[in-house]
């Protein structure tokens, strides 16, 4: 059978750093505040003119230069992202004409912040189907864009990055020892539709808004459903949380991190943390804090990682792979 292996791994953050205290300059907040709630000291917001696809881009390339590749190489360019850069075209192809890709597919896939886990899902499955041979899979953001200044129980929460990993095929076996994505697992639920949200858009004749959420319900259905999806995918391939090398959480808050962890009885010190200094990137969160434990050293190849994430609609899901 055919496995899609990560062979390549990138992530960029925008210049400009944000902390704490000058959040506290823009609204009616302290250091203190956000950290005891959120865990997050500071976030990256993207400069002036300075687009989604220009993230994308950067990250894009660091994966392929990982990887020894080439956009010749390439077959598929799936970007998640909840902030393209226009309503249409896709971002996708913004980036697949920068990297003078002129053949194969790119399309945008939105989930919001489970929109990495979704576009490695749809990427792997064009893999295992034989209609690719290799796919690049980018989640990027400039969420600074959509947020409310005068809103301190979100605005805080969120920062602009992007992250990639590429995709390559390989002839697995169909066991656990097998390198590549090993299983994945997709879910959501519409009846919270607004519960978390950007209100405005095309279809109601209003411009894009701002970013509303309801911060008590969020928390508690993002405890609930990550506990289920990371138990359904230990099941669903015959392991417990003692067989898995590292965690690599969707980044919204730490005490959503701690709590899922804790209820999984997954070792602190496995699950890779960054949302101190990148706070909440959606689809960017989850392959930036998979670059950064990569680069570091402290996923190597062999390790099971575990990758999950919930966003708004709601989705979430969860992914499992031996880098």
């Amino acid at each position: 059978m055919l496995r899609s292996r990560l062979v390549g791994f990138g992530g960029h953050l925008p210049s400009r750093v944000v902390t704490n205290g000058e959040m506290a300059t823009m609204v009616d907040t302290s250091d203190q505040w956000i950290i005891e709630r959120t865990g997050i000291r500071q976030r990256h917001f993207a400069a002036d003119g300075e687009l989604t696809s220009d993230l994308a881009l950067a990250a894009a390339r660091k994966a392929l230069a990982f990887a020894g590749m080439q956009a010749a190489d390439l077959d598929l360019i799936v970007v998640a992202t909840a902030t393209p850069d226009n309503t249409f075209p896709a971002t996708a192809t913004k980036v697949q004409a920068a990297l003078g890709m002129t053949h194969g597919a790119a399309f945008d896939l939105q989930a919001v912040c489970s929109g990495f886990i979704y576009a490695l899902s749809v990427a792997d499955n064009f893999i295992k189907s034989g209609q690719a041979r290799s796919a690049l899979v980018i989640g990027a953001e400039t969420f600074s864009r959509i947020l409310d200044f005068n809103d301190r129980a979100t605005c805080v929460l969120f920062g602009d990055g992007a992250g990639a990993v590429l995709l390559r095929a390989e002839q697995g076996t169909g066991k656990l020892s097998d390198h590549g994505i090993l299983s994945t697992h997709l879910h959501s639920d519409g009846r919270h539709y607004d519960l978390l949200k950007v209100k405005g858009g095309p279809s109601q004749g209003q411009n894009v808004g701002y970013l509303h959420m309801e911060g008590r319900e969020v928390f508690r259905h993002a405890v609930a459903n990550l506990t289920a999806v990371l138990e359904e995918t230990l099941a669903a391939n015959g392991i417990g949380p003692k067989d898995i090398d590292w965690v690599v959480p969707h980044q919204a808050n730490k005490r959503i991190l701690d709590s899922t962890a804790r209820k999984l009885d997954f070792p602190p010190e496995r699950v890779v943390v960054t949302v101190d200094r990148h706070a909440n990137t959606s689809a960017a969160s989850v392959p930036l804090a998979l670059n950064e434990a990569v680069a570091d050293g402290r996923i190597k190849q062999g390790h099971m990682v575990l990758l999950e994430a919930m966003g708004g609609g709601f989705t979430w899901g969860a992914a499992l792979a031996r880098i």
